[in-house]
């Protein structure tokens, strides 16, 4: 994918252009020459949501949480199936198409969430609370944020979707083997489970109770999973429905810019304790047929998997898990092999921010067929608003929208809907037929030391200009620890951390006093940007290692510094893949691809200058007049960030600094619209 290169400054593409505001919407928005939809789906949404919401086609459901699925190599995995019930609870032998899940959450934390959410009175009351609770603009708006996910519909998509089943489809949640109940030994996605997933697809479609069609639904693991076999092609897959899912797990999450994040040891003891939990529905009959035993002896084999490699490579970096090795690659889903309908949600601030629209664009099939709807939020918080006024619809809805059109051919419109479906940060939703978004050019703005007088709680308050620093200076920076209270640490504990305040989430100053920080001019016109960025560093350190840590600002008139996008690279990682990083026309890197691999680091010397480009997430936003874009460049951001123990020696005791050098410059490459003089 190229861009053309404006190097003229940043030109007026958008005049006349009207932006959706919060808080109302038109009929006919356009940006640029292509219009815009409808985010909230309209009149077919309506529909959509009024089947889920209306009475259903059976009252009731049928649901069996011992079901045994053998498979190839022997193992047994252990499923719960839902199917529609009548009024006296009776099974409908009618076959439908059946919607499969597999997760390694342990289908006992299933049940309970299920048994809590349909629970007569804690239910209705849990509900309730979700939808009324509103604290924005308070110190609990992060926690209203969280609360609310519960009415955007993720758990329908996660677990057992009862109404979804009483509409006529039946319903298998899998243990993914060595988790839960299931027998065998974890593989972390790797290729013997993605085998499982076919053979269950497989198993499915021979049941009298499936007519043949599958579809895959799942928000997190279980999304990566369902494009993982989506990408094999089985006969049965008709489509997909994928929350936050992933198709490249080390610049995502595993070892972003060549470092681990903390959330990948604390996930893996969330799930490596959940497999040790017997299930309830299974234990007696386990009991009596004799595999007790083996699930205890299977999980002794394994029982604590991959927190040792970990632990070894996090303090050694000899495990080949600590960079972009083959094991990630069997892992990666392969998008552009998937033909079923796909339709992926995700957030800017994800644990997979960016998957979030790199699973759309790798996808190769047409608009409508492949549906992408990315919000402003984190991994935990999914949905929240969603069903609202100007919002799109909930996820449950979509869900079963898209699977009534390509399950059951029902002809309700979605593959109309969107296709690109944004939440623009700083602005509103918007619906339209591309990302990035129509209108939006390759610019480039230069980090120079001019004060910009609107940074003084920084280390060094800078300006972006359009051109070059005149002289050489350098401007030295050292890591601290106010990553603990930063939208770092809100993504890399999941969004968690939004709870604590605004710090977590909305404005970034208190991280800023730790940070170089270069601004822009106020804006005099709604400015959008949109897709990927790149920020190339003229860098030097006293040590042999550096770490570095970025984040581009959106900074309002009142000086809240909100971050809209981030990323990180370790200077001995700067090499990069050119055949996997993206250009504008005229050759200027847009998307740097770094190989994170043992062989390909480079030497660091010691207080000479080396050019890093830094990657960051792909995003959209619009700036409103009167806002400024800022660049904050640290020399850590803890936990987001680790650093192995043999880089942490290579670094110790260094002096990090930024060198701005007009023959050498540092700048900003990015896809945006005009109103930035």
């Amino acid at each position: 994918m190229t861009y053309q290169l404006d190097t003229t400054g940043l030109k007026r593409a958008l005049r006349g252009t009207e932006q959706p505001q919060p808080g109302r919407t038109t009929a006919t928005p356009h940006f640029g020459a292509l219009p815009l939809g409808d985010p909230t789906g309209g009149a077919d949404a309506i529909r959509w949501r009024e089947q889920v919401d209306g009475a259903q086609l059976y009252p009731r459901v049928v649901i069996d949480r011992d079901v045994s699925i053998e498979m190839s190599d022997g193992v047994t995995l252990r499923a719960t199936v839902i199917r529609p019930a009548n009024r006296f609870g009776q099974t409908v032998l009618t076959p439908y198409p059946a919607i499969v899940n597999i997760n390694p959450y342990n289908r006992a934390a299933i049940d309970f969430l299920d048994q809590t959410l349909h629970a007569p009175v804690l239910g209705k009351a849990l509900h309730s609370a979700s939808r009324s609770i509103d604290a924005k603009g308070t110190a609990l708006e992060g926690l209203t944020t969280l609360t609310q996910t519960l009415a955007g519909g993720v758990f329908d998509v996660f677990g057992i979707n009862r109404n979804l089943v009483r509409s006529g489809y039946v319903q298998i949640i899998v243990d993914v083997r060595g988790t839960g109940a299931s027998h065998g030994k974890w593989q972390i996605l790797g290729a013997r489970e993605q085998q499982d997933s076919v053979e269950i697809i497989d198993w499915v479609t021979a049941q009298d109770w499936c007519d043949g069609a599958v579809g895959l639904a799942g928000w997190s693991y279980s999304a990566i999973n369902s494009l993982q076999a989506a990408d094999k092609q089985p006969k049965g897959l008709k489509a997909v429905f994928a929350v936050e899912g992933c198709d490249d797990i080390v610049r995502d999450i595993y070892i972003t810019g060549g470092m681990p994040s903390a959330f990948i040891p604390a996930w893996l003891s969330v799930v490596n304790l959940l497999k040790w939990v017997p299930n309830p529905a299974c234990v007696v009959r386990d009991l009596v047929r004799g595999d007790t035993l083996r699930w205890a002896r299977d999980r002794v084999k394994s029982p604590a998997t991959e927190i040792g490699s970990l632990l070894w490579g996090f303090l050694t970096a000899r495990d080949d898990r600590i960079f972009d090795d083959p094991y990630f690659d069997e892992r990666d889903p392969k998008v552009d092999r998937i033909e079923v309908p796909t339709f992926t949600v995700g957030a800017w601030h994800d644990l997979f921010g960016r998957s979030a629209t790199g699973v759309y664009e790798r996808l190769d099939m047409e608009p409508g067929r492949k549906q992408m709807v990315v919000g402003d939020g984190y991994h935990f918080d999914v949905g929240s608003g969603y069903g609202g006024q100007f919002a799109p619809p909930r996820l449950d809805v979509l869900e079963r929208a898209w699977f009534d059109r390509w399950l059951k051919n029902q002809r309700n419109g979605v593959e109309y809907y969107g296709p690109v479906t944004m939440l623009q940060q700083g602005g509103a939703w918007t619906s339209g037929p591309s990302f990035p978004r129509a209108g939006v050019r390759t610019h480039r703005l230069y980090l120079v030391d001019e004060s910009s007088a609107t940074a003084d709680h920084a280390v060094h308050d800078g300006s972006l200009s359009l051109t070059p620093n005149a002289d050489v200076s350098s401007l030295h920076i050292h890591p601290d620890v106010r990553g603990l209270r930063s939208r770092d640490m809100s993504q890399v504990t999941a969004g968690a951390t939004i709870a604590l305040g605004n710090s977590y989430s909305r404005d970034a100053r208190y991280q800023e006093g730790g940070a170089l920080s270069f601004t822009s001019a106020p804006v005099t016109e709604s400015t959008p940007i949109s897709g990927a960025m790149n920020l190339r560093l003229n860098v030097a350190t006293t040590a042999h290692e550096a770490i570095w840590a970025v984040t581009v600002n959106d900074v309002a008139p009142d000086g809240t510094s909100t971050v809209l996008t981030n990323g990180a690279l370790s200077s001995s990682n700067r090499a990069l893949d050119k055949s996997m990083s993206t250009y504008s026309d005229d050759g200027h890197l847009l998307r740097a691809h770094h190989f994170l691999s043992r062989k390909r680091k480079l030497p660091v010397p010691a207080d000479e200058p080396v050019r890093i480009d830094v990657d960051l997430v792909p995003t959209d936003a619009v700036l409103e007049p009167g806002h400024r874009l800022r660049v904050d460049v640290y020399a850590a951001s803890f936990p987001r960030y680790l650093t192995v123990v043999p880089d942490l020696i290579k670094a110790r005791g260094r002096r990090q600094r930024l060198v701005l050098d007009p023959e050498h410059p540092s700048y900003l490459t990015f896809l945006g619209g005009d109103g930035i003089d």
